[in-house]
């Protein structure tokens, strides 16, 4: 059993730019595959982000959905496994619940089923 916890959530005005972190409960674990994904009200879960490293680096890289492309950047800190996304330039529609999860298969925009490890959301929210 692994928990992850989210945080760095908020409300910002639009234009404005937050940097979410998602941590490990036993930060020696390094998970091959992680993502973020974020839920809207009425709004099925979407992948937002994902980062997949296995210390082999042929199949490492990262994926970024279309709708937040050139302004999020998702990355992990080696020394203590959080992995982070960086949020530039946000919008209202990036309103949502984002949660990171995490898996142990390759992933490249993994769908939310294949994620073994999830957190419990932090809320983001921007306003114009």
């Amino acid at each position: 059993q692994v928990q992850l916890v989210e945080s760095g959530g908020g409300s910002v005005q639009a234009g404005g730019s937050l940097r979410l972190s998602c941590a490990a409960s036993r930060s020696s674990i390094r998970f091959t595959c992680m993502a973020w994904f974020r839920q809207a009200p009425g709004k099925e879960r979407e992948g937002v982000a994902s980062i997949y490293s296995d210390g082999d680096y042929t199949r490492d890289g990262t994926y970024y959905a279309d709708s937040v492309k050139n302004r999020f950047t998702i990355s992990r800190h080696t020394a203590n496994n959080t992995l982070y996304l960086e949020m530039n330039s946000l919008k209202p529609e990036d309103t949502a619940l984002y949660y990171c999860a995490a898996a142990w298969d390759y992933c490249y925009n993994p769908p939310a089923r294949s994620m073994s490890y999830w957190g419990q959301g932090t809320q983001v929210t921007v306003v114009s």
